[in-house]
């Protein structure tokens, strides 16, 4: 994402190495696929289960909502390129109605 979207390094300046294999970007990986995973265990209210991750982008770290989109796309990208065989187009179709769900609730209190 700090490659193919530079505009986002803004949010990661106190991150002496932002090249995408240094450990702070590992890290900051995990934990936004551990939100993922989080984000499938709440799914049938993603609303409430994402309100202190919206909150905390929205209010304390002033995350552009527009940033949730771009990371999907990533999110997308990166599954496709690590599982060929098992992203299928409806596999596809399938993420990409999550992950755009997701955003939606991470952008939740910005309105």
């Amino acid at each position: 994402m700090l490659s193919v979207y530079p505009q986002t390094k803004t949010y990661f300046d106190h991150w002496q190495d932002q090249t995408p294999n240094s450990p702070h970007a590992k890290k900051h990986g995990i934990t936004v696929m551990s939100a993922v995973g989080e984000a499938v265990s709440k799914i049938d209210d993603l609303k409430g289960g994402l309100l202190t991750l919206s909150e905390l982008h929205a209010f304390t770290l002033r995350v552009d909502p527009a940033n949730f989109k771009i990371v999907s796309h990533c999110i997308l990208v990166v599954m496709a390129i690590m599982f060929p065989n098992d992203f299928t187009p409806q596999v596809h179709v399938a993420m990409d109605k999550f992950l755009a769900s997701v955003a939606l609730a991470l952008a939740e209190k910005y309105r």
